[in-house]
């Protein structure tokens, strides 16, 4: 990728092993720098007025827009990700921006209904090179946006890009060939630390579990102590939104704590010495690890398989199967941009990515256009 001179302020408290704006690699398409941001600033911008980004306030996170305004919706999981992405990068004195970057763009490729949506997709991708959500973030920054009159995609740099590959196996046949930053790694556990906490809530919230239910987790146990020492006696109402954000911080707060501990441990210097070492430098004590992974075990069995949860991503299911294939048996259905699409990369990818561009609420329109008899036909 091509660099240009950098004529941007850098803060001068980033630590040696953070990835630096004056060292980027550059992007795939050479630009000017920008005079007062640096070039992680500037993808943070593309993706923040991305259409895709834009999208993502009408995607399912657990409960479906229409089910409740305050449930989380994909942006709000992804800004709760980029505030506690900022909090420990800060922390840790790693580059701010850059995690904000990867944070806001981290799920730019989910399709509507969550992961159920997912699944779909990929049942129907079985025989055309399958779907995967990081996958088609990739797709979506680097072709599918298109607000630029000189590349396609975002141009975004080649850190922003290689944080967004979250799942290195689906890039590189040699894990060792990847270009590591402690940036990327840091919002990949604060995604986890933002879908359990906000999920939990979001459950307790709905009704869908409740307080007894918790008391064989440690976390909601080690929370209640802790408020306990604060407040004598609360009621539920008050007492839940405590537990949820002492939950957080005792996640953050063990993650910065371990982070530090193991980089020193790691004896890592420079972004050069990261490059030289496979072992997981950010992320939990054994303890803490533990006892996230027997939250997300509870939220496994008790939300996400709660039969309320199940009736609605199992429709969303059966909608995005239904549109999929009336689009591939006949494509006169499709908007001409996509039909282009398709002759250019074959019509299964072209559907595919019209479909996972698709938002809960414009996927139920669709299929209400395409299926229902007496749905009058609507702008598309």
């Amino acid at each position: 990728m091509k660099k240009s001179k950098a004529i941007f302020f850098i803060p001068p408290e980033l630590a040696p092993y953070a990835a630096s704006a004056l060292a980027s690699r550059g992007r795939k398409y050479e630009e000017a720098e920008h005079t007062i941001k640096t070039p992680f600033q500037r993808d943070r911008d593309r993706i923040l007025y991305s259409t895709a980004f834009r999208r993502l306030q009408y995607k399912t996170q657990v409960f479906v827009n229409h089910e409740g305004d305050h449930f989380r919706t994909r942006l709000t999981h992804t800004l709760e990700t980029c505030q506690i992405s900022r909090t420990v990068a800060r922390a840790l004195a790693l580059n701010e921006d850059l995690s904000e970057a990867v944070a806001l763009g981290h799920d730019l490729g989910h399709g509507p209904f969550g992961h159920a949506g997912e699944w779909a997709l990929k049942e129907m991708m079985a025989k055309h090179g399958s779907f995967e959500h990081n996958v088609q973030c990739l797709r979506i920054v680097e072709l599918l946006e298109e607000s630029y009159p000189g590349f396609r995609g975002l141009n975004l740099s080649f850190e922003t890009l290689e944080g967004l590959k979250k799942h290195p196996e689906r890039f590189y046949h040699d894990r060792a060939k990847r270009y590591r930053t402690l940036e990327a790694e840091l919002v990949d556990v604060a995604d986890e630390i933002a879908y359990c906490s906000h999920d939990l809530d979001d459950g307790l919230r709905a009704g869908l579990i409740d307080q007894d239910q918790l008391s064989e987790v440690v976390l909601w146990r080690q929370a209640g102590k802790a408020i306990e020492k604060k407040h004598l006696s609360l009621s539920a109402g008050k007492f839940t939104p405590l537990a949820i954000r002492s939950i957080l911080n005792l996640m953050v707060m063990d993650l910065i704590g371990h982070s530090r501990q193991m980089i020193v441990e790691a004896g890592i210097a420079s972004l050069s010495d990261l490059q030289k070492t496979r072992k997981r430098l950010v992320g939990f004590s054994p303890d803490m690890a533990r006892w996230h992974l027997d939250l997300k075990k509870f939220l496994m069995k008790n939300l996400y398989q709660h039969y309320r949860v199940v009736r609605m991503t199992d429709k969303g299911q059966r909608f995005l199967k239904a549109l999929f294939s009336a689009y591939m048996d006949q494509p006169r259905l499709l908007p001409p941009d996509v039909v282009r699409r398709g002759e250019e990369e074959g019509m299964p990818r072209a559907v595919c990515d019209y479909v996972a561009g698709m938002t809960d609420r414009f996927a139920v329109q669709e299929y209400k256009r395409l299926f229902e008899p007496h749905e009058i036909f609507g702008s598309v």
